[in-house]
């Protein structure tokens, strides 16, 4: 295709729900319901009528059983017209930033002209699995043609089959979690403890700063919740604390190396319940339609590195990448936003940027990809703080970062995050 064919993509809208702690506030509200309040709201504030949207595509990471494809429920429950055809994607931590450049590239290649995407994730309600020999015997009962039958296909269950399988956060291939990972990076790159709390203490000043200030109030849209008999409204994010110290956190003890090691539950991202939406547009269609320009997607890179090695690592070939792409470099960036899975995991991310050797012997590199201070990063807090719906923490960092783009007048702006599987993601937005 002739490159002059190629559409220039800008975010015109945006919303999220609050973002709250798993078990709590949204323990009894699904993640098609969250994603159907972001995408209704993210088209009200607008002022743009669903008809107008060409496709939605949404991303999941604990997909519900039920509704496998959530994107097209969002869709239905949100009152978009039938005909919206919508899909699904699930790529870890960076499932929606898979949607969000799913849709840049139906729309710069012209296959449509306006796209919502976004993500839901509801880890108070993940799916629950039981053991093999219950499963199977539940199978061979559904299929059984009598009383008799369906009792022989539990008669080698035991009472230990009946346990249900607590969901982890481990990597099948390496059987490690997550919290191992980062502990693995704080030590080989030597990742102090005292850093670790100190960013993660930033993070929660920074959020608590950012609520006061105003700065979510354009993008968080209230939720209803039941509240006994009647229905109360859910605000705000409930991960912020205004209380966190570095000096509270030193104290909390690690989770994942109980005798040497830093990860605490304090300098980690929480396990969250939320959603976010984007509407995209081709540049010239939101032009003609007078609709505001957020910034335009200059570039993305997506990478997969050895999750033997240094799960967490991809966003450092991701940033790579996308420089490389864009041809701009780290001091371009005007405001730099990077996904917190963990304290230690972004400022590894860091070294690994700034470390010539590590460019050289993981990237091939001549030299060092460049130096970010860890206190330009993440100026409105992060996903430590904000809290970290897996499904949905890419359309926050999207939104975050182009607001902050407006509020410095600044020109380029990077999202950077990790992912499950050892992966990457990186993405540059202009404000024009």
């Amino acid at each position: 295709m002739n490159a002059r064919t190629i559409r220039n993509v800008a975010v015109i809208a945006g919303a999220r729900t609050p973002f709250c702690k798993a078990g709590g506030a949204f323990i009894r509200r699904s993640a098609v319901q969250l994603g159907a309040v972001a995408a209704r709201e993210t088209m009200l504030r607008a002022g743009i009528r669903p008809e107008r949207v060409d496709q939605i595509i949404f991303g999941i990471v604990s997909a519900p059983v039920g509704a496998p494809n959530i994107a097209r429920e969002i869709g239905l429950e949100a009152a978009f017209p039938m005909g919206v055809p919508a899909y699904t994607v699930s790529q870890a931590c960076i499932s929606s930033n898979h949607s969000i450049t799913s849709a840049a590239d139906q729309i710069a290649l012209g296959k449509a002209d306006v796209i919502l995407a976004g993500g839901a994730e509801t880890l108070s309600d993940v799916p629950i699995l039981y053991g093999r020999k219950f499963r199977d015997a539940l199978f061979t009962a559904s299929k059984a043609r009598s009383v008799g039958d369906r009792l022989r296909a539990f008669r080698s269950v035991r009472l230990q089959d009946l346990a249900p399988v607590a969901p982890a956060i481990a990597e099948p291939s390496t059987g490690q979690t997550m919290g191992q990972s980062a502990e693995k990076m704080a030590k080989d790159f030597g990742i102090r403890r005292d850093a670790q709390d100190r960013f993660a203490a930033n993070s929660h000043a920074r959020a608590v700063a950012a609520w006061q200030a105003g700065e979510f109030a354009a993008r968080v849209v209230p939720v209803p919740v039941p509240k006994g008999r009647e229905l109360a409204m859910v605000e705000r994010d409930d991960h912020p604390r205004d209380d966190t110290t570095e000096e509270k956190l030193a104290k909390l003890k690690p989770v994942f190396d109980r005798d040497f090691g830093t990860v605490t539950a304090g300098n980690a991202s929480p396990l969250t319940d939320g959603a976010s939406a984007v509407l995209l547009a081709a540049e010239e269609v939101a032009r003609a339609e007078g609709w505001p320009i957020l910034g335009v997607l200059r570039g993305y890179h997506y990478t997969a590195i050895d999750p033997f090695e240094h799960l967490l690592m991809g966003p450092v070939s991701a940033v790579a990448g996308v420089l490389d792409q864009t041809g701009l470099g780290l001091r371009d960036m005007g405001v730099i936003e990077m996904h917190e899975a963990f304290a230690a995991q972004v400022l590894s991310n860091l070294h690994g940027l700034a470390s010539a050797k590590y460019c050289q012997d993981k990237l091939g590199r001549s030299s060092a990809v460049g130096e970010v201070d860890p206190e330009f990063v993440n100026q409105w807090g992060g996903s430590i703080s904000l809290g970290h719906p897996f499904g949905a923490t890419g359309g926050r960092l999207v939104l975050q970062l182009l607001d902050q783009l407006a509020r410095k007048g600044a020109q380029f702006g990077l999202i950077s995050a990790c992912a499950a599987g050892g992966m990457g993601s990186a993405l540059v937005f202009e404000r024009v």
